[in-house]
């Protein structure tokens, strides 16, 4: 019993970091649901749009502007963005609250994605701007401890699979 009672404030730091990792685990599946609509106008090859899948992996690489692209239609699929290609804050807030928990991270995933636009915003060619964009962004979640292990991506993206 007495070991309970030490453990529960433990349990209470790291089970609210790990429904910030399954929200943000719900937002990147949630989002990605658009990517086969925007392969074609993007431009992306197959092989570029099965990239996307890896995009939690440490060793993902944000150099092809296509990619940029594809995220910037995607997006837009989801009205994220305003007429100059920039997050659209209230449309992008709702968005990531309609996934469940989504109120735990949207504040926090809109400022995180504003301070990497504002880091970017001398770039003209949209899609280059919103892959550093993607790039800051993700750097930003793995130092706070929110983004998704490959492993947990790949087990629900198997799951998704099985149900079809």
């Amino acid at each position: 019993m007495l070991f309970l009672l030490r453990a529960l404030p433990l349990l209470a730091a790291v089970l609210p970091l790990r429904a910030d990792v399954n929200v943000m685990k719900d937002v990147t599946l949630g989002f990605g649901q658009a990517l086969d609509k925007c392969r074609q106008e993007s431009q992306l090859t197959e092989e570029k749009m099965e990239e996307f899948f890896h995009f939690w992996r440490d060793d993902f690489k944000f150099e092809h502007r296509e990619l940029g692209c594809a995220i910037q239609c995607m997006s837009r699929h989801y009205n994220l963005l305003t007429d100059s290609s920039r997050m659209h804050h209230d449309n992008t807030e709702q968005f990531i609250k309609s996934f469940p928990n989504g109120e735990v991270l949207a504040r926090q995933m809109v400022e995180l994605i504003h301070s990497c636009e504002k880091q970017y915003d001398h770039e003209d060619d949209h899609c280059w701007r919103i892959l550093h964009v993607a790039d800051c962004f993700k750097q930003g979640c793995v130092q706070r401890g929110i983004a998704p292990s490959m492993e947990m991506m790949m087990t629900e993206f198997i799951m998704e699979a099985e149900a079809r």
